[in-house]
């Protein structure tokens, strides 16, 4: 499959990479982001980003974790993180939560609001969703959480006419199975069967975090385990597309999960916050067997520009601040000893202090403090 598009169900991907839906982090303005890096007809989405003209990207781009309840009430906190335009497609939109009534009803909500796909989340570990019977609990009962999604899918095929797919992102279970010699045992993964059962039920793809709930966010992602769900998936049935995540730092960790997994494609979410260009190079990887070389500074410049830009324009200006607070940490990974660029945006009390900050940067300014020992200073932005 390396080098494929991905297909789900009726919706044809342009590459076999996507976004993942990751809290706090996926806005429409850095999806817009990432799907700028290179327009699919080559042409480019930011001024000073030319790319590599004719090479996709990403193939789809996922919203934040959606509440149904939140949605369905208006709430502005969930309308906010579902906003979506023209550009951002196509895009998933993901829902959580452990009532099949409400999320049936809040998939009808994404088809109407513009979802491409409507993506269920059964993996989230932390308590406030757990709690509730979501994310990764839905993996404690296979045949619960088979019959939700069956309720959801006939709600959204209803809706949408079966232009709509329905996914699912699951963990490989709740409990981390270790042996007594301290290795992990793949026996009694729950994520095989409940892949098998939703294809059952018309779930058009799976995605599989190696992962187990209680590791929550720690230790290694186990491929072995994503390999377990493709063959299950493959053997059965009703063979859907099972696509890989966790632990994708670079285009080389995409080829080298879909050779040792099987999967079909490869989801990527906290490597694309510091480079989002990370699919463009991962689909030339696939597909030429080479690498673009790495943006310029000013090239990545003009995308932390245009974020901070698009955060403007679609929210608030101190929705736009403070976002841009916590952006800078990640963007500034890939541009070199930085700190007093950080430490300005971090204080910026004006979108007008962020621009000149940028401004001032590429002008050589703010990459080191006065009269500091500038070796100390690389060293430290390294391991900011």
């Amino acid at each position: 499959m390396i080098g494929q598009p991905l297909q789900i169900g009726p919706v044809r991907l342009a590459t076999n990479l996507l976004l993942a839906p990751v809290a706090g982090y996926c806005d429409l303005a850095f999806r817009l982001v990432v799907r700028s890096i290179l327009c699919e007809d080559g042409a480019p989405g930011i001024p000073g980003i030319p790319g590599v003209p004719g090479v996709p990207g990403v193939g789809l781009a996922c919203t934040d974790l959606l509440s149904p309840q939140g949605l369905l009430r208006g709430t502005a906190t969930s309308l906010d993180l579902a906003q979506t335009n023209a550009a951002d497609k196509p895009v998933g939109m993901q829902l959580y939560g452990g009532d099949g009534a409400i999320l049936a009803e809040g998939a009808r909500w994404a088809v109407q609001h513009g979802a491409t796909v409507v993506d269920i989340n059964m993996g989230c570990p932390v308590d406030k969703v757990t709690k509730k019977d979501g994310g990764s609990k839905l993996m404690c009962s296979v045949g619960n959480t088979v019959r939700i999604a069956e309720e959801i899918v006939r709600a959204v095929e209803d809706e949408s006419g079966g232009c709509v797919p329905v996914t699912a992102k699951m963990r490989l279970g709740w409990e981390y199975p270790i042996d007594a010699q301290g290795r992990v045992d793949h026996s009694n993964d729950a994520a095989p069967a409940l892949a098998v059962g939703l294809a059952g039920v018309g779930i058009r793809a799976v995605t599989v975090h190696g992962r187990y709930a209680q590791q929550r966010f720690t230790g290694e992602c186990h491929r072995e385990g994503i390999r377990r769900v493709v063959e299950a998936v493959a053997t059965s049935a009703n063979p859907v597309p099972v696509i890989g995540n966790g632990d994708v730092r670079s285009a080389e960790d995409v080829a080298s999960m879909m050779r040792e997994t099987g999967c079909a494609g490869v989801m990527i979410g906290r490597a694309a916050f510091s480079a989002p260009w990370i699919f463009r190079d991962a689909w030339t990887l696939q597909t030429t067997g080479t690498i673009p070389p790495e943006p310029g500074e000013d090239e990545k410049i003009a995308l932390t520009r245009r974020y901070f830009e698009w955060m403007l324009e679609f929210r608030d200006e101190r929705y736009a601040l403070n976002n841009m607070r916590r952006r800078i940490t990640w963007f500034g990974k890939r541009l070199g000893p930085c700190k007093p660029l950080k430490e300005t945006i971090r204080t910026a009390a004006s979108p007008a202090v962020v621009h000149a900050a940028l401004e001032e940067f590429l002008s050589g300014g703010l990459r080191f403090y006065p009269h500091s020992n500038r070796e100390e200073e690389a060293l430290a932005a390294e391991c900011d």
